[in-house]
């Protein structure tokens, strides 16, 4: 008989793991993988935001998200900086800062907890916030998917269409954030973005729209969830790092399968 902790982590798991699919197939075609992980390492000092005024994490995560992407538009504008450099810096100075400031803090917290996921001792309350705020993240992304995809195809095209980019994108970035403050109990901040990125990346070689990607991302992630807690239940491994392996194992499976069936087409 299964557990109700190990059964309250299965269906957290799952809840975010398919939302984390389709926003992830946005990220890998957009290749905003680093900039995923700048925003995730930034979270950091958005959650110390949140303790120090009393509000919510998700706010905070939400404020600092924010912060870092107009500063990351603001800069790239003057071009003074490259992109992959500026990106390095606001991800290790938001990491660092973020770590800094939480040591100051008079609230005992768990830091490991908030680096790599206790899935594990999420609650019934926790289980509500992933399934409202994954709810509310799915809906957002279907009203901008055609708009979204569009800029990403050609941002200079859609902007020429009359497509307010610049509002979409941070649409977009805030419901990446939303995402980010809700993973963050499954498997933390430093392995977020592989909850993004590797199930959509085990997706592409088999779907033929960015509709199926988007489902077939979602399916990966949720058997990766599935699949990594049950082996931190049965070899006693931690529960984050193990979803993210199970993924890896699935884009492994998935490339290999893929190549082969590309050799025998051939």
């Amino acid at each position: 008989m299964i557990e109700e902790f190990f059964l309250r982590a299965l269906i957290a798991g799952v809840g975010v793991a398919a939302v984390a699919g389709p926003l992830g197939c946005f990220v890998v075609w957009r290749r905003m993988a680093y900039f995923g992980a700048t925003l995730a390492h930034g979270a950091l000092l958005g959650i110390a935001l949140g303790l120090l005024i009393d509000v919510d994490p998700v706010f905070g995560i939400a404020a600092s998200s924010v912060l870092i992407a107009l500063i990351v538009t603001g800069l790239q504008r003057q071009g003074a900086i490259g992109g992959d450099t500026l990106l390095g810096i606001l991800a290790h100075a938001g990491l660092a800062l973020g770590l800094v400031a939480l040591a100051f803090m008079s609230v005992r917290i768990d830091l490991m907890a908030y680096l790599f996921g206790d899935v594990l001792a999420v609650t019934w309350s926790d289980i509500l916030w992933i399934y409202l705020g994954g709810t509310a993240v799915l809906a957002t992304l279907a009203l901008i998917w055609n708009t979204l995809l569009a800029i990403t195809l050609n941002e200079e095209l859609a902007r020429a269409e009359g497509i307010d980019t610049a509002r979409i994108q941070l649409v977009f970035m805030l419901i990446l954030a939303v995402v980010i403050a809700i993973a963050m109990k499954i498997v933390g901040v430093l392995l977020i973005v592989s909850l993004l990125i590797i199930p959509a990346a085990a997706a592409r070689p088999f779907a033929r729209t960015p509709e199926q990607m988007a489902a077939l991302a979602a399916a990966a992630g949720a058997l990766s969830a599935a699949a990594g807690l049950f082996a931190s239940l049965q070899w006693d491994t931690p529960a984050g790092p193990s979803i993210v392996a199970a993924a890896t194992a699935i884009f492994a499976l998935s490339f290999t399968f893929s190549g082969t069936l590309g050799k025998r087409a051939a």
